[in-house]
């Protein structure tokens, strides 16, 4: 046995070989690569661009010479955290805790953040606001978007205003990027009539790689957005080669990369570690499991995490819900599984992507994935604005029972930084 275990070494010439073809002057990728960060001005200044654009003052600057309708918002969601209009985290959890909250101690290293998905419209948050204020509820410490970039970009300042929001309630979120196979990159496929034909072929089709990088290196220095999602095996590559030459770019895989076993899992963290920086910083940040892993799976997958030092920078993201339609077999519900897990495995986010079950089954429009891909003037046309939004807020309930359920087995949880 111990023999066949020594086949597995990675030989040094391996590496050299690797090495060799990535600093190959002739190399044609990625001199590719170089070109489009040369494009920006290189690194220095493209994250100085970056830090400049992402401070509150300036996004609330841009905003105002817009005139957006969303400055009153964001001055009432400052005015609310500044008041402590939101619960306290020591008063919420005497809420659900009762006379056991004296009692009870909280680990923070194995705390579960709590995220929500996906936030599509600005007005979304300032009502989660509102509700959160009302009933005495958390607000999460994770945001997803996977709205249309450009489409938020020329919607009143959308796009600012989130990411403003952003630092004001102390939550870390993700964008989606324009430039993928769904945009009729793939030429050969349309909608659902030809959904088999996406299998393995939804991400960056040719020379969309490069595109990719181009669309994030434009909303990073314009916008300052950092994090970002991430599904195609060529823009990971590209995402740890961005990061390598020094632009500090972060990124989360989809769940849509099916991180669904282990062995997967392992792949998944070895590219992050060998293209890691020499202090052992990555641009992964963080990754979605697929649906169907087990408890099991995530604690091989932490082992894995934990033997090559990415406990505290990699974050395992686990669907908790999923939407009540077009994306899963229904009832779909891990929190009981997530709660068992989470005390043990630390750096867990707990996304919710759907309403609780029993929510969702009684309502008139549950929650669709598809609708995720819908233009605001498409649910404006079909009158669905106040339903999706109803649908988001389910989703954010379920976040506080979630919550609430890892509280009570004593559990530690990161929620909005700022307001809790």
């Amino acid at each position: 046995m111990s023999d066949l275990r020594e086949r597995l070494k990675i030989s040094t010439k391996r590496v050299d070989e690797i090495n060799h073809f990535l600093l190959d002057p002739d190399n044609a990728l990625i001199s590719g690569l170089i070109d489009v960060v040369e494009k920006f001005g290189g690194p220095g200044e493209i994250n100085r661009k970056a830090k400049e654009a992402r401070k509150l003052e300036n996004l609330m600057g841009r905003l105002e010479q817009i005139d957006s309708p969303y400055v009153k918002d964001l001055e009432w969601l400052t005015l609310q955290r500044d008041n402590n209009a939101f619960i306290r985290l020591g008063d919420y959890r005497n809420k659900i805790l009762g006379n056991r909250a004296g009692t009870v101690s909280f680990n923070e290293k194995t705390a579960v953040t709590l995220e929500i998905s996906a936030l599509q419209f600005f007005p979304w948050l300032i009502a989660e606001a509102r509700q959160a204020i009302e009933q005495g509820q958390l607000m999460p410490g994770r945001y997803i978007r996977v709205r249309n970039m450009q489409e938020q970009s020329e919607d009143q300042g959308d796009i600012l205003a989130v990411a403003a929001a952003m630092q004001i309630v102390g939550a870390s979120y993700v964008e989606t990027l324009d430039t993928k196979g769904t945009d009729g990159a793939n030429v050969h496929l349309g909608g659902p009539e030809t959904i088999t034909g996406y299998f393995g072929g939804i991400g960056q089709p040719n020379d969309y790689p490069l595109k990719w990088v181009e669309e994030y290196l434009h909303y990073y220095t314009t916008y300052g957005i950092q994090q970002v999602l991430n599904i195609n095996a060529g823009t990971i590559f590209l995402g740890y080669m961005l990061h390598k030459l020094g632009v500090d770019n972060e990124f989360k895989i989809s769940v849509f990369m099916g991180n669904d076993n282990p062995f997967a899992v392992l792949w998944t963290l070895m590219g992050s570690r060998l293209l890691s920086r020499d202090d052992g910083t990555t641009s992964l940040i963080g990754f979605n499991f697929s649906n169907s892993v087990n408890n099991d799976t995530i604690r091989a997958s932490h082992d894995i995490r934990q033997a090559l030092g990415l406990t505290d920078g990699v974050r395992f993201e686990h669907h908790i819900t999923e939407t009540f339609k077009s994306i899963v077999i229904q009832p779909y519900d891990r929190r009981d599984e997530l709660v068992e897990i989470a005390g043990a495995v630390p750096n867990i986010s707990a996304k919710h992507e759907g309403g609780d079950v029993e929510t969702e089954k009684e309502r008139e429009h549950p929650s669709d994935i598809l609708e995720y891909f819908l233009s605001k003037e498409e649910i404006l046309k079909q009158g669905l604005m106040d339903v999706l939004e109803r649908n988001y807020l389910d989703k954010h309930d379920a976040l506080n029972n979630t919550a609430d359920a890892l509280t009570r087995a004593g559990i530690d949880i990161v929620c909005a930084r700022n307001l809790h």
